[in-house]
């Protein structure tokens, strides 16, 4: 006989897990104490919850196990929800455990109550709280198993205080039965042979490839059938990394912030083969003219997710890797005449690049990265510079991008990087922020030198919050409403004014990072990111800040306005 709060130590051990983000609290001190009582699972103390969240999302992201976190009750809990949420969005596996009050004050608005499971029941992919000692076994066993199974998500179990104090077995249930909960592990052949019949006909086919791809580990198998087929590929944002970023065939990113010859291939394709996606409103842009002159194969492990948004002609519901597998077995490649080189040609011709723009950009930021690191893990922040990295960044394969894509949360970058160096010790991981977004959870810097992380954060700093101030210039008249971060409310930074020195930004980014003990640089030429990175190379005690500066009015093209169709690309600034 053991207390619930020595079990649940014994469920995570029994579930290989390595890493707990845990905040504490009373609610919890009892599992804290079990949990210092051994060395099996190792508990990290991030600053706040949200970031633990998003810690446990860049560790499961970058490595494919389940992220599991820890935080007491009431605003423990509600802290923990944009994190939740944010996995939810993007389909991360996660295992959230929160502490609650006594069942029996449940309801009597105790000292740090809420209703968690009420209040995350629709922003994850189950929750739940114990509420009998003997059922606590089955509970995190199940909670795993649906983390990681069918269309991956975060699980909350919510746990009272009387519940981790009783006693009872300490045997671990060895397998799981959830009456309702099959997953789907087989795919249908007769679907793929039709959805091969109708590829063979087609002249100008096209994968469209999601974040499925990477989430199944069908990377290497996605490869194989794009060779083969000889079929041209772009990827949602969430997809980037579904095929190397180098492989002739890829063509880019598709959507409102997606690349032109990507979008052309959307709007001229006959067939399109989309895999692991879901079509969102970023990808599809205006939905009454999106891929209106083709037939559609779409295949997602979520039969939700099918003809949701846009009808299709081929669901086929299944596990991407399995689907893949299929279509290797029964596809037979044909003559696409010169389709693909059309597509290669409008790519080069019309490229997605900032060559024109004179001094530092982000573009140079990432071709550093791309051309002198091996495969690192590469976390964003949501705002330009998301759009930045995802546009330029070259990926070889699986687990090396982290964005938030679903929720678009700012301040997920940094403690999603903090994750991933947990996971991945041995890798370089960057951070790519903005100067708004980073500032969401800058205390994090006390965990990644608390920890001696080597993670290098970027932030890209405009002195505005810039996404949104890039849609007030192009569609608003620049009207600049809550969104300057500078100084000087009426400030807008020019290059000449970086080049002179004539900036006043809030923090001092190079001194907030020092005032941790942690490394931090300022870079203003283009010229001076070698040194800059290679200081970060050479830190070893913890993390290193790169302050890259660049003027306000310096834009995310191309992109797609606001209602418009793929077709209406904005491919150069509004005068």
């Amino acid at each position: 006989m053991i207390s619930g709060a020595a079990y649940v130590v014994k469920a995570l051990q029994e579930e290989n897990v390595d890493i707990l983000f845990n905040y504490p609290g009373a609610a919890t001190i009892d599992i804290m104490d079990e949990l210092y009582k051994q060395d099996q699972v190792k508990v990290i103390l991030p600053r706040h919850e949200q970031a633990l969240a998003h810690a446990a999302d860049g560790y499961a992201r970058s490595t494919g196990k389940v992220g599991v976190c820890m935080v007491t009750s009431g605003p423990g809990a509600t802290n923990l929800v944009t994190g939740i949420a944010t996995a939810y969005s993007d389909s991360v596996p996660m295992v959230c455990i929160t502490g609650q009050v006594d069942l029996a004050l449940m309801g009597n608005d105790a000292f740090q109550e809420v209703d968690t499971v009420g209040i995350v029941r629709n922003v994850s992919k189950y929750a739940v709280t114990v509420r009998d000692r003997k059922d606590l076994g089955r509970i995190l066993k199940e909670a795993f198993y649906i983390a990681r199974t069918g269309r991956p998500g975060p699980v909350v179990v919510d746990i009272p205080k009387n519940i981790q104090k009783a006693m009872g077995s300490d045997v671990y249930p060895d397998e799981v039965n959830i009456r309702g909960y099959k997953p789907n592990t087989t795919v249908h052949i007769g679907q793929v042979k039709k959805a091969c019949s109708v590829i063979a006909k087609a002249k100008r086919p096209l994968f469209l490839l999601g974040g499925g791809i990477s989430i199944s580990g069908a990377n290497e198998l996605m490869t194989q059938l794009v060779d083969k087929t000889g079929i041209p590929v772009v990827t949602t944002l969430m997809g980037k990394g579904a095929i190397s970023s180098h492989h002739p065939l890829y063509l880019g990113n598709v959507g409102i912030h997606g690349g032109y010859a990507p979008n052309v291939a959307i709007t001229d394709c006959d067939v399109m083969i989309s895999i692991g996606t879901r079509f969102n409103d970023r990808i599809t842009g205006k939905l009454s003219t999106f891929a209106q002159n083709c037939k559609i194969v779409h295949i997602d492990v979520d039969a939700a997710s099918i003809s949701k948004n846009i009808k299709v002609d081929i669901p086929i519901v299944a596990d991407a890797k399995l689907a893949i597998e299929a279509l290797l077995e029964y596809i037979e490649p044909h003559d696409l005449g010169d389709w693909p080189a059309q597509l290669q040609q409008l790519k080069e011709e019309r490229p997605v690049t900032q060559a024109g723009e004179e001094g530092l950009t982000p573009q140079n930021i990432i071709d550093y990265i791309n051309s002198h690191y091996d495969r690192p893990v590469v976390a964003t922040d949501v705002g330009q510079n998301q759009l930045w990295t995802t546009q330029f960044l070259e990926i070889e394969g699986n687990h090396q991008l982290l964005t938030s894509g679903g929720l678009g949360t700012m301040g997920y970058g940094f403690p999603a990087a903090i994750g991933a160096q947990f996971g991945n010790p041995t890798k370089r991981v960057f951070a790519i922020c903005g100067d708004g977004g980073v500032q969401m959870n800058i205390q994090e810097f006390a965990t990644a030198m608390h920890y001696h992380l080597p993670v290098t954060l970027v932030v890209i700093n405009n002195g505005y919050l810039g996404n949104v101030r890039q849609w007030q210039q192009l569609f608003y008249d620049k009207r600049y409403a809550c969104t300057n971060l500078l100084m000087d409310e009426s400030a807008i930074v020019t290059r000449d004014m970086i080049d002179d020195g004539e900036f006043e930004y809030v923090p001092n980014f190079v001194k907030l990072a020092e005032a941790y003990g942690a490394q931090g640089i300022r870079v203003t030429k283009a010229e001076e990111l070698e040194g800059a990175f290679k200081k970060a190379d050479a830190f070893k005690k913890g993390p290193t800040l790169i302050e890259c500066i660049i003027p306000t009015e310096l834009n995310v093209l191309q992109m797609v306005p606001a209602g418009k169709s793929l077709s209406d690309m904005l491919l150069k600034d509004k005068k």
